[in-house]
């Protein structure tokens, strides 16, 4: 198959999505597909379908071609270029599928997806509508309660606005973070009320509706779902602090664990509220939905992430292997059940 693999974008998660976008490249190259790596949002100029998707290929050449622009996309974001870049839409339409290696905004909201569906392109993952209310933390915590998945209480405050009569009904400690961010950027635990308007004022830094929820005491878990059926769940126990940026890509900072030390009742109760969450989000293909339990055994449902990290260490991957499935098993199975 000729195949896009679309990383990159102006997201603040860009350069994990170009390690995730160049792993996934590997895996497909290395099973005779013939994959490329485009950066959505710089493109490839002079690129013509008949001659990139050819069987030699430097990843590693495109990857840092790709990273070479990392310093200018404020620039070239300021400037007013449009979103696709250069001979994006071309090699896309002209791809058997196009495969989502993007992260954060713009990529994974449903822009993307809803555009593809305009051209006719196929790509993985979920739909335009599920992506976005996925994305949106407010709605998709409304949707789950409604579905029956536990979720923290919380509330959502607007830039601008007078919030001062929601802080007040604010129970400390709280998670404060960005409505529809990803990657745990811009999130901050408050257990002083001295911290909460320096945590208002990190997550304000990168969008106009803020989500500030109870925080819940407990493990840190992930499952993943393809095609409607749960994975093995993960647990994830950072060495310091909580599950944040620095935490999640760096290298020996968080003790994964998979299969989860459960009972088998809490293996099938977290795995239920996954599949159960995937479906009252709309969500089609694969997901994976992040999950705190208490030590009382109570479980709330985080968020939903519709595309998921896909390094060969990344949560995803990891409970895929432990049902016996490898990095390129994934990878294809991922395009078997896309759109």
């Amino acid at each position: 198959m000729n195949i896009v693999v679309l990383a990159g974008g102006i997201s603040t998660e860009r350069s994990v999505s170009i390690v995730s976008g160049t792993e996934v490249c590997k895996a497909l190259r290395a099973r005779g597909e013939r994959a490329i790596l485009l950066d959505v949002y710089c493109g490839k100029e002079n690129a013509e379908p008949a001659q990139i998707f050819s069987e030699r290929y430097d990843i590693e050449a495109e990857a840092a071609y790709i990273h070479s622009f990392d310093d200018k996309i404020d620039d070239m974001i300021a400037s007013g270029k449009e979103f696709f870049g250069p001979n994006v839409l071309k090699l896309c339409k002209a791809a058997d599928v196009v495969f989502l290696a993007l992260h954060g905004a713009d990529g994974e909201n449903g822009k993307v997806q809803a555009a593809f569906d305009l051209f006719g392109i196929r790509y993985t993952g979920t739909g335009y509508l599920s992506s976005a209310l996925a994305m949106d933390k407010a709605l998709s915590k409304d949707l789950l309660e409604a579905a029956g998945v536990p979720a923290p209480r919380g509330t959502q405050l607007i830039r601008g606005t007078d919030t001062s009569e929601e802080l007040r009904k604010i129970a400390l400690p709280v998670v404060v973070k960005p409505c529809c961010g990803g990657s745990s950027v811009g999130v901050s635990i408050v257990r002083e009320q001295k911290e909460l308007e320096q945590a208002l004022a990190e997550a304000f830094r990168y969008e106009e509706n803020v989500i500030v929820e109870e925080y819940v005491e407990g493990r840190e878990f992930s499952v993943g779902v393809i095609d409607g059926e749960a994975l093995p769940v993960i647990e994830i126990a950072p060495v310091e602090g909580f599950y944040d940026y620095k935490n999640k890509y760096s290298q020996g900072a968080t003790v994964e664990t998979c299969p989860a030390e459960l009972t088998p009742e809490q293996t099938q109760r977290m795995q239920h509220y996954a599949e159960k969450g995937a479906r009252a989000l709309g969500i089609t293909g694969y997901a994976r939905l992040d999950f705190l339990m208490k030590e009382n055994g109570d479980m709330y449902c985080l968020e939903a992430n519709t595309l998921p990290g896909m390094t060969p260490t990344s949560l995803l991957p990891q409970e895929a292997a432990a049902m016996g499935m490898d990095f390129g098993q994934l990878c294809m199975r991922l395009i078997e059940v896309s759109r």
